[in-house]
């Protein structure tokens, strides 16, 4: 591939991609985004390009659920993509993805709007499954974007950040049962990049190997396997959102009867360091670290990240009073 000039107009269709291109230095390259982009803050300012048709911020899992099937069944593509825009302004490097049609819009839906223009831009699609290859997406949008020296140092960063994790734990000859939530009604298991970060902080998570699709599962799984530690970080979704919603995991048969619920050990986490693969996914793994082994690891959990189950709150709660049963993590 020819070498790119020294300044590009970039387009960056999903809040991963736009978090590399600014963790590189490109921001200012940045000419588009989706509605979802807003990290860092400077990108709440750029073109919005992409809008999702369904507003998750304002709705619960089920209605979400019920949009989009609407939206599938009726032909409709879920995402709103400014085509006028984007054939009257030039752009030279499209980023988007192709692992799920739910979460941005997908490569398809891009290289159809820009087929025929009269100068077509590089599109340069990122789908991860695991960790390392979140570092190689980093790598490739250096490549793309004329940046490949910063996206070495970032990515080296990282991985230094990672091997800590590692050497924190590799010694370690018996490993909590952990579990990641990342939707509820319907239930849902993130796949892809979690269960390798489940398992490099130290969790057993042997029934989703790293790289495995996101699916929906059945409550009977979570039970079956009677986690010691559950992590709940639902897709989208930040800490307040994750508290409405976690009654709906409460009224399931069999929770309060799962190890992490009588020890306490459940957590609502941000969803921002799981659901994006970009850099601070390895927040996400040194958070995860702090939280299985508290012992081992401090410092990485800043406040307003985590929310631990309190037992004594929880003592007595019904379903529908879960949510204010959890409390700052760690205690100020």
């Amino acid at each position: 591939m020819s070498q790119p000039p020294d300044e590009l107009n970039i387009c960056s269709l999903l809040p991963s991609g736009t978090e590399i291109l600014f963790a590189l230095g490109l921001g200012d390259q940045v000419v588009g985004v989706s509605d979802l982009c807003d990290y860092p803050p400077e990108a709440r300012d750029k073109r919005v390009v992409s809008r999702s048709k369904v507003d998750a911020s304002v709705l619960t899992s089920e209605q979400v659920e019920n949009q989009m099937r609407r939206l599938l069944e009726a032909g409709e593509d879920l995402y709103e993509l400014d085509r006028d825009w984007l054939n009257t302004h030039p752009v030279d490097v499209v980023l988007t993805q192709d692992l799920c049609y739910f979460c941005e819009v997908d490569a398809v839906q891009v290289m159809d709007a820009v087929r025929g223009m009269p100068r077509e831009p590089l599109v340069e699609v990122l789908q991860p499954k695991t960790l390392a290859e979140i570092l190689a997406s980093i790598k490739q949008v250096g490549d793309a974007c004329g940046a490949a020296e910063p996206a070495a140092r970032l990515v080296k960063d990282l991985e230094d950040r990672i091997e800590t994790v590692v050497r924190g734990t590799g010694s370690l000859a018996e490993r909590p049962r952990v579990f990641s939530i990342e939707g509820v009604n319907p239930l849902v298991i993130g796949g892809h990049w979690i269960p390798d970060l489940l398992a490099t902080a130290g969790g057993n998570i042997d029934i989703y190997p790293p790289g495995c699709p996101a699916k929906r599962i059945d409550w009977k799984e979570v039970t079956d396997y009677a986690p010691e530690k559950l992590f709940i970080d639902l897709c989208s979704s930040d800490l307040a959102r994750n508290i409405q919603e976690v009654p709906w995991l409460a009224d399931q048969t069999g929770w309060g009867r799962l190890p992490a619920v009588e020890a306490g050990e459940v957590y609502l986490i941000d969803h921002v360091y799981f659901s994006r693969p970009g850099p601070r996914v390895v927040r996400g793994l040194e958070i995860l670290a702090q939280l299985t082994y508290p012992g081992r690891f401090s410092g990485y959990i800043q406040p307003g990240e985590v929310l631990k189950l309190d037992l004594d709150l929880a003592s007595g709660a019904g379903p529908g009073e879960i949510g204010r049963c959890f409390r700052p993590f760690p205690r100020p």
